[in-house]
């Protein structure tokens, strides 16, 4: 969400940081509605007083028996009393546009993200680890891991496409890539949190994902929403709070089902476990003062990194540009890990940090230490520490074996009982 006072303090930044994500000009619009919308207070106000003064005056022109004077003030009085709530609800509407329009508007790139449309600008800031060179040809885990217990036809005749029923071994890796990541981001600081998995229209909007991504969304016939990222559960426990900065940063996690609709996604990735309406996802949620976001974003990257590493994955760090980042984002780290079935490099985890974009949305404060007076806005992060479903597929991809069976990283045997792989039924 937008502050309307720092668009009326600078309309040509504003505009020049929207036109980096690729989006036309707002500020004249948003300006000239400000402007009608603050001149309708004005008269209110002016109207009220005028109101209140012509009617204390009433009592003392008829105190000195001037009744042609009280008669002229009681009809200024009657005139103000009927236009006043004509004044208000003008002011309301106009109110409720301009929020609506703000609310409409992505978060502004920071000035280190770099210029582009989409992912051919995204700059690789970082990379780690080689990939594993076979005397094979790798598949993809859609080709060999039915044999493993990945069934899809299954969860076709139940749900439809893009659902997944897993079987066996692959449903026990499956939950021990889930507890390992928890246990790893635990240990960097971050506190588990169960959250609920429906939420109201208000959490929705505080984070972003309402009005504008409505139809991505799975709702409830009871109007609630399925969350489609704990981000959305986690982020909003400080929603209408005012904050301690001693208490900051807040750092949680959670393991959850993620439910999206991925109605923009039509046509893609359509085989595997890449994109499905249900999947699972350690969410990494961060709660600070703005001096410190910076860096709480690199840390809660290398919290993420560090589950890549343990599992001996592959990964590049990308950096996003300004027309790739997702909608609240000022601030965007990709990690994108090596699926030698693909022969490239795909997306786990996206890791932002949006500002008090989201905080605004949801009156999320902090009173500065050592002051009694005032607050700020908290500045939120999060991202993915990691997709669980994806994890998954880069392991059974990069540890696939010529028979068909893979084996399990090495850190994994411990949450799979002393299993050491997975072999085709």
């Amino acid at each position: 969400m937008h502050d309307i006072r720092l668009i009326r303090d600078d309309p040509k930044a504003f505009d020049a940081a929207l036109a980096r994500r690729g989006i036309a000009s707002h500020a004249a619009q948003l300006l000239a509605l400000d402007e009608k919308r603050r001149a309708l207070t004005t008269e209110a106000q002016t109207a009220q007083a005028r109101r209140n003064e012509a009617s204390k005056a009433i009592g003392a022109a008829k105190a000195q028996k001037k009744e042609d004077e009280a008669q002229a003030l009681m009809a200024e009085v009657a005139v103000l009393k009927e236009r006043l709530p004509a004044l208000e609800t003008e002011e309301r509407a106009l109110g409720d546009e301009l929020d609506g329009l703000l609310a409409a508007i992505p978060n502004l790139p920071a000035s280190e993200v770099p210029e582009g449309e989409d992912e051919a600008a995204n700059v690789e800031v970082a990379r780690w680890g080689e990939p594993r060179e076979f005397d094979f040809e790798p598949k993809e885990h859609a080709d060999f891991a039915p044999a493993l217990g990945l069934d899809f036809e299954s969860a076709a005749k139940i749900s439809g496409a893009r659902f997944a029923v897993l079987r066996g071994g692959v449903a026990r890796l499956n939950r021990a890539l889930g507890q390992f990541m928890l246990d790893h981001q635990a240990r960097e600081g971050f506190a588990e949190i169960a959250p609920p998995l429906l939420v109201r229209d208000e959490a929705m909007f505080g984070t972003g994902q309402l009005p504008k991504f409505r139809d991505d969304q799975f709702g409830t016939l009871d109007g609630r929403w399925l969350i489609p990222t704990a981000e959305v559960s986690l982020t909003n426990l400080v929603r209408e709070s005012i904050l301690d900065e001693e208490t900051l940063p807040i750092r949680v996690t959670a393991l959850t089902p993620c439910f999206r609709l991925e109605a923009g996604a039509a046509g893609r990735d359509t085989r595997g476990l890449i994109r499905q309406h249900q999947f699972e996802k350690v969410e990494l949620v961060a709660v600070t003062t703005p001096e410190q976001s910076d860096a709480e974003h690199e840390h809660m990257c290398a919290a993420a990194e560090g589950v890549l590493r343990a599992l001996g994955l592959p990964y590049r760090k990308m950096l996003l540009c300004s027309g790739d980042m997702g909608f609240s984002a000022r601030k965007t780290y990709d990690l994108e890990v090596w699926l030698p079935g693909q022969n490239t490099y795909r997306e786990i985890s996206s890791i932002s940090n949006c500002g008090d974009f989201q905080a605004r949305r949801m009156a999320a404060r902090y009173r500065p230490a050592g002051e009694t007076k005032g607050t700020r806005f908290v500045h939120t992060l999060n991202g993915s520490g990691l997709a669980v479903g994806r994890t998954l597929v880069a392991v059974l991809e990069n540890y696939q074996q010529a028979d068909g069976s893979v084996r399990i990283p090495e850190i994994l045997v411990p949450y799979m009982g002393g299993v050491t792989e997975l072999r085709p039924a």
